[in-house]
């Protein structure tokens, strides 16, 4: 009789606990209002993700993603009157090509997430010492990505600095069983380093500017808050390769699109016209059109 007591007892603990689970949830749902109509409008340009290829970043990463409400109860970082630039820091030896597209960065970075960004004096690659370094399986240099992020960006940060990212023009890797990474970036720090090595194309510099962009404003989108994203083709979507890179968007889906804005609060419109006018002059002629499409909706 004991035991059957104590069971009915764990059932309706369990019942009630799930009750109230649920209703915890409802009130979360409830506690954000529906999207703005800017956000319902460019939803219809979202393209749905295909089921992932064999060595694409979903297919061997089982991730749950993240819903609106989950990243507003996230801990992430806004904006504010002290906090509110965006640093870029050079390590290596830059060509006149390479300088040129930093450039290129630091201006989209500052349209992409409306925030005024830097780039500091560059420092020489003898900064990164012998332990954080290693030769590649096709001989070329890398440099640890996390020593990098531990070593030299914790210490440099700026004060007024809401975000500081490492560019590189030596390849990276993030442990010892890994070949390579494209960008690493620390949530709580608000630092990222992003590599150039295998962004460049040499018979088609367009291309490579678009793969920097991509992979700058998916690192810094990181710092912010944004997890990877399952809902769309985004360029929040995770990458295993250069060809799954290309692959994904350079946009933001309109998901992502409102979690930022959720504490950023520029005018959505301009950006959108921003970034169609910096595509534009730069003959990247695809995302000039998908900024098109988000600002066709809003007229």
């Amino acid at each position: 009789m004991r035991r059957l007591f104590l069971l009915v007892f764990v059932i309706l603990f369990s019942c009630n606990s799930n009750q109230k689970e649920n209703q915890n949830k409802k009130e979360i749902l409830k506690s954000y209002p529906a999207p703005a109509p800017y956000f319902t409008a460019i939803k219809a340009n979202d393209v749905k993700l295909g089921k992932p290829d064999f060595g694409d970043w979903l297919e061997s990463h089982k991730e749950k993603g993240q819903s609106f409400e989950q990243f507003m109860n996230s801990k992430h970082v806004v904006p504010t009157k002290e906090n509110n630039i965006i640093y870029l820091q050079p390590i290596g030896e830059f060509n006149l090509a390479q300088t040129e597209q930093i450039e290129l960065v630091r201006e989209y970075l500052e349209l992409f997430f409306q925030l005024e960004t830097k780039v500091l004096n560059k420092v020489s690659n003898d900064i990164i010492p012998k332990k954080a370094r290693r030769i590649g399986d096709v001989g070329q240099e890398q440099f640890l990505a996390g020593f990098i992020l531990n070593d030299i960006l914790k210490e440099e940060k700026p004060k007024n600095g809401i975000a500081l990212m490492a560019l590189t023009e030596k390849d990276l890797y993030p442990k010892p069983e890994w070949n390579y990474v494209f960008g690493l970036a620390s949530y709580r720090d608000k630092i990222a380093v992003s590599s150039m090595y295998r962004m460049k194309d040499e018979t088609n510099p367009v291309l490579s500017l678009s793969r920097l962009l991509k992979i700058g404003s998916h690192e810094i989108g990181h710092m912010f808050g944004l997890h990877h994203c399952i809902e769309a083709n985004c360029v929040m979507n995770g990458t295993n390769s250069m060809s799954e890179t290309d692959k994904h968007s350079i946009r933001l889906c309109s998901l992502c699109q409102r979690k930022l804005n959720s504490g950023f609060k520029y005018d959505d419109v301009k950006r959108l016209g921003e970034l169609a006018d910096f595509f534009k002059r730069n003959n990247l002629t695809d995302e000039f059109q998908l900024m098109e499409k988000d600002i066709s909706s809003n007229q």
